[in-house]
């Protein structure tokens, strides 16, 4: 900093207009990005406190603008960018949360829990963004915030903190596409959103399922959560006899297609559901989800997955569709997504659809 430039910017600091004050930061930001912008610690520290000053002095659109140059700087005076990174005013944290490389963890924490949606928001939108950070976003964030947050790929995201954002989009179908979309969501904790998703959406799903390997299928599978957040409800009064009948079919070797058609049409629900799960190895209460929403794009999986033939997940769809209009015509709509569904693409999704039975038997145990 030059002699003269100093001793003009001290003139102009004993000027009381608000006018000659801005005029005078200005003059103070340009000296600080002069040159090669190398500053010893004495006079950054001076840079420092004359800005921090000035600032806090100057209404919004020129605390704007400072926001905007020091967001581009790689050292910039530290109290001043922790000051405009809290700036209540939106238009001057913006350009800091967003773009600034000098801000540390603890200085984006310290924002993120005193600070509303619109600067969770900003800091969202950075190139990247720690797990630690995430972690306070996704605690305080609403749904837009976690949205953006979401379809932020340099975004990190733990474990646990993937987990609350499952916990979220389950019951809330504005999360669907940003969980779905995002590459880096556990895929065995994707495989929890298939039943509430729409099917465009089942279909990405089901595409990372086909694109694991087996190795990371298993370690997927092995990371799955310990317990269920919440269970299926209660079992139906006639499951224990309806387990036995079905124990005693097997052992006469006599559950076999026609067998689940039969127990569908005359209505034995329950015996249809223990008997689906024994052929097609998956838990009670997803069969019994399956049934209760007449989810026929997830019982294509499931048949697929059995080996089940067209002929008899036809039969089953018009049954469940029972006297819905048009039954016939959705049948064969699903029918034709049946026939180009690969049996390995199924099967790898009934894998995923099983942690729910292991899950719920460590839970149980």
């Amino acid at each position: 900093m030059t002699r003269s430039k100093l001793h003009d910017l001290i003139e102009l600091a004993n000027e009381p207009s608000s006018a000659r004050r801005r005029e005078l930061l200005r003059g103070v930001t340009d000296l600080f990005f002069a040159g090669d912008g190398d500053h010893g610690n004495s006079e950054l520290a001076l840079f420092d406190d004359i800005m921090g000053q000035l600032a806090s002095d100057m209404e919004e659109a020129v605390r704007g603008e400072l926001s905007k140059r020091m967001a581009q700087a790689s050292a910039p005076p530290r109290h001043l960018l922790r000051d405009l990174a809290r700036d209540t005013a939106l238009s001057v944290a913006e350009p800091i949360l967003t773009e600034s490389s000098a801000l540390t963890d603890d200085d984006l924490l310290a924002v993120a829990h005193t600070r509303g949606q619109d600067h969770l928001r900003a800091i969202s939108q950075r190139r990247q963004v720690s797990a630690a950070v995430s972690e306070a976003i996704v605690e305080r964030g609403d749904d837009r915030t976690l949205d953006t947050l979401l379809r932020n790929d340099g975004a990190e995201l733990s474990r646990e903190s993937h987990e609350r954002v499952i916990d979220r989009a389950m019951v809330n179908s504005e999360l669907h596409a940003a969980v779905v979309s995002r590459r880096a969501v556990p895929v065995d904790l994707l495989n929890e959103m298939y039943f509430v998703v729409e099917a465009q959406l089942r279909d990405g799903i089901r595409d990372r399922n086909s694109e694991v390997d087996p190795e990371a299928l298993e370690a997927a599978l092995a990371a799955s959560r310990k317990s269920l957040a919440t269970r299926d409800g209660a079992l139906p009064d006639d499951y224990e006899e309806a387990e036995r009948a079905v124990r005693l079919l097997k052992l006469r070797n006599g559950i076999t297609p026609p067998v689940l058609a039969a127990f569908l049409r005359n209505r034995e629900t329950t015996k249809f559901l223990v008997a689906l799960c024994e052929m097609a190895d998956i838990d009670f209460g997803t069969a019994r989800k399956i049934l209760e929403r007449r989810d026929l794009d997830a019982l294509s999986i499931v048949c697929k997955a059995a080996g089940f033939e067209r002929s008899l997940y036809l039969t089953f769809a018009v049954l469940i569709l029972d006297r819905e209009a048009n039954a016939m015509g959705r049948a064969r709509e699903y029918g034709e997504l049946f026939e180009a569904l690969p049996r390995e693409a199924a099967q790898r999704t009934i894998r995923f659809w099983r942690i729910r039975r292991q899950t719920g038997d460590v839970a149980a145990a």
